[in-house]
């Protein structure tokens, strides 16, 4: 390979346009020797929401893969998508939007760099072992780039790692914290172990609301791989309309993308199932990383006291302590899951906006922002779950 072959970058409308095996060499290299760090950036995760149609036409999702070449070899990759709204970014920018349009400016169509609908950090700029300098900086003025060349108003990349986010920084991004809530297994031999680390009242709370929640009438499966069979996603895509119905307005992702996922990405998740008199009440959705469980989806057709809980945030510790998880994220938002042993952490994004006074205005406000979230995430801490001694050895 000759050191200084010049970079090509190529923008995709499909992953069709690339081999599987080329995207994944850069997107998750680690593969090779085992399960990816997280399945949201392979080309199969990918591959399904636009073979679904949960993204491209009349989404606002639009494909726009970005490819670099060096001498022929894709050397790094990333998602990127125009986009006609702000919808399922959970990085929240109506605000930027209407200050630009009442401004005289046209916010929409952007870019974004991210996996849709997905709140959970990972890497954005994929880069095949040994090009992550050259490939990241050739993926960030290629963007760039193609948001000048089309007049675009900005360019987002999100849940992206915080090293991304510090080396975005240094090439002329601007910086976005944000927060949302982990737990992080200590070790614990099981759930009374983690449970022993909580207060006295924080430990009590939790004993009563998995009980409650246990006793719903019914009985909770936890699938994963060939145990997830075509009718648990029947069942599923009820719960999903309904929660969709009510946080969004429409579902994100279309029924399809639950029949691809038994075929092609079963063995990347976990699938929560509570049933009462042989049918299906409620469920929660998870994906599997290298080391982290991810919490995606939950929804019901029947009310139960604790069941949200249980479903989506003690089943998931409760698997991550039996498979030695490091951690599980349980998505965007959410004060409540503070009492469950879940702490804040940082979230970082990047963002390049084509007005240079528009950019300078943010830039300020995005200061201001991470402040008052290090100062939040501070005082949560202080008031989170853990015992006295045990919270004094985190901070």
């Amino acid at each position: 390979m000759e050191d200084h072959a010049p970079l090509t970058v190529n923008i995709l409308s499909s992953l069709d346009q690339i081999a599987t095996q080329e995207w994944d060499a850069c997107a998750c290299p680690e593969a090779a020797e085992g399960r990816p760090l997280d399945p949201f950036t392979t080309y199969r995760f990918l591959s399904a929401l636009e073979k679904s149609g949960s993204v491209g036409p009349g989404t606002g999702w639009e494909p726009r893969y970005l490819v670099v070449e060096k001498a022929g070899l894709p050397i790094a990759v990333s998602p990127l998508y125009a986009k006609g709204h702000s919808q399922g970014e959970y990085i929240f920018d109506h605000n930027w939007a209407h200050a630009l349009e009442q401004a005289g400016g046209r916010y929409y169509p952007k870019l974004q760099i991210a996996v849709p609908f997905t709140p959970a950090t990972g890497r954005r700029f994929l880069t095949r072992p040994g090009y992550e300098a050259e490939g990241m900086s050739a993926l960030i003025q290629g963007a760039v780039q193609f948001g000048a060349d089309n007049e675009l108003s900005s360019l987002h990349i999100t849940f992206c790692t915080e090293d991304e986010a510090l080396a975005g920084e240094q090439m002329g991004l601007l910086r976005r914290a944000s927060q949302q809530f982990h737990w992080v297994n200590d070790g614990y031999a099981d759930f009374d172990a983690f449970l022993a680390s909580l207060s006295s009242r924080k430990r009590k709370n939790i004993r009563k609301e998995r009980l409650k929640a246990q006793s719903f009438g019914g009985e909770i499966e936890v699938l994963s791989g060939d145990q997830i069979q075509p009718h648990h996603w029947d069942a599923f895509w009820m719960f999903y309309q309904d929660t969709g119905a009510r946080k969004w307005g429409s579902p994100y992702l279309t029924r399809a993308f639950f029949d691809i996922a038994q075929e092609w990405l079963r063995d990347d998740i976990v699938l929560v199932i509570c049933t009462r008199e042989g049918r299906p009440v409620a469920g929660a959705l998870n994906f599997v990383g290298r080391d982290t469980l991810f919490g995606r989806y939950w929804g019901c057709v029947e009310d139960h006291p604790c069941l949200h809980f249980e479903a989506c945030y003690y089943q998931a510790i409760d698997y991550a302590i039996q498979h030695r998880m490091r951690r599980v994220e349980a998505g965007a938002q959410g004060e409540h899951k503070l009492a469950r042993g879940y702490l804040p952490v940082v979230t970082h994004s990047l963002h390049w906006l084509a007005n240079p006074g528009f950019s300078d205005a943010v830039a300020r406000y995005l200061e201001a922002e991470r402040a008052a979230i290090d100062e939040d995430i501070e005082i949560l801490t202080a008031y989170g779950p853990f015992r006295r001694e045990i919270r004094e050895e985190q901070e």
